[in-house]
């Protein structure tokens, strides 16, 4: 079996093949949105690439020629000799991946499908939206402190109007560069809301989400989310190992006689993070009397309101996880496991 090992780069990526004996049979730089071609024509090789924008899809297209496939973690990638002696060319990484791949067995990341990528990228493309439309009214929020001004609370969605009504009554009138600022900001609420429209008739469409969406304070962002990130449910042996993967269990600075946990790892999907930290806010604030809310509150007790919801954040990852294996709603009855 050859070892094709692939440094890919935005336009052009270096290709490097060896035999198995170690010996380079060829290598050379080819236009990236070519590769698949390179490799239609090769016998069933291994193929070794480094995570990247371009990976997964280079990855599909090699395993439709028939090819075995390692996505091996950048984070790896120095162990194995990329970057050695700090002198770092893609000629060199192709080789290092290629021979290290002749004697051992590459670990490789999961490979997600087609549609958890997809789905990711819009639940990505969406919060890039958000995020900008919160940095335009930041900044028209600091125009109006600088005039002593203050609009009136509201909804975002309600925000430029609510800014235009308040500047009509200033003696100044509406200031062309705000008006194009509010602009902008209408503009992106109307893509924002087809974007939620999206994610809602995805969410509902799918019976995995539907079942998740049952959690109180569980949305199609957040049911989305994890169900991309998660892709295949087999993966995980249990409830711990689905939390430790999104980075929500804490960690470990041990040595010899000294032991000390530290904080959680954040090892995992931010963006998940994030979702199921606003999920356990919307829980902890809708339902006080759920027996998980009421657990998190003996938590709030001893380690404070913000480490609490960072533990129902693990908890309702492991419900969700429990919820997808045994194709059960969720139980607001059922009993919580003591700490």
């Amino acid at each position: 079996m050859e070892h094709i090992a692939i440094d890919l780069g935005g336009r052009e990526s270096q290709v490097c093949v060896r035999n198995e004996q170690g010996v380079i049979l060829t290598e050379g730089k080819h236009s990236t949105g070519d590769l698949e071609r390179i490799l239609k024509g090769r016998a069933k090789s291994r193929v070794i690439v480094e995570t990247s924008a371009e990976a997964f899809k280079v990855a599909d297209a090699a395993l439709r020629q028939g090819h075995e496939v390692r996505v091996v973690p950048a984070t790896l990638a120095k162990s194995l000799g990329v970057g050695a002696r700090r002198t770092k060319t893609d000629q060199r990484d192709a080789q290092a991946l290629s021979e290290v791949s002749c004697r051992i067995d590459l670990p490789s990341v999961h490979i997600p499908t087609l549609k958890a990528r997809e789905r990711r990228s819009l639940c990505t493309l969406r919060e890039a939206l958000v995020d900008s439309r919160t940095q335009l009214i930041n900044c028209v929020r600091g125009y109006l402190r600088t005039q002593l001004m203050r609009p009136a609370s509201g909804k975002t969605e309600t925000f430029a109007r609510r800014v235009r009504n308040l500047l009509e009554q200033h003696p100044e009138g509406m200031p062309a560069m705000v008006e194009r600022l509010l602009v902008v900001v209408e503009a992106l609420n109307e893509q924002i809301a087809k974007a939620d429209e999206e994610l809602e008739r995805i969410a509902e469409e799918d019976p995995i989400c539907r079942r998740l969406m049952t959690v109180p304070g569980v949305g199609p962002v957040t049911s989305v989310r994890f169900v991309a990130a998660l892709d295949q449910i087999d993966r995980f042996e249990s409830a711990h190992k689905v939390e430790a993967y999104l980075g929500l269990t804490p960690g470990e600075n041990s040595s010899s006689e000294r032991q000390r946990r530290t904080s959680i790892t954040k090892a995992g999907p931010a963006s998940l993070r994030w979702a199921l930290g606003q999920a356990s806010w919307c829980l902890w604030r809708s339902r006080p009397t759920d027996r998980n809310v009421i657990w998190a509150q003996e938590v709030a007790k001893r380690r404070g309101k913000r480490v609490a919801i960072v533990a129902l954040s693990r908890k309702l990852a492991g419900i969700m996880f429990a919820m997808w294996r045994d194709g059960a709603d969720y139980d607001p009855a059922h009993e919580p496991r003591r700490m």
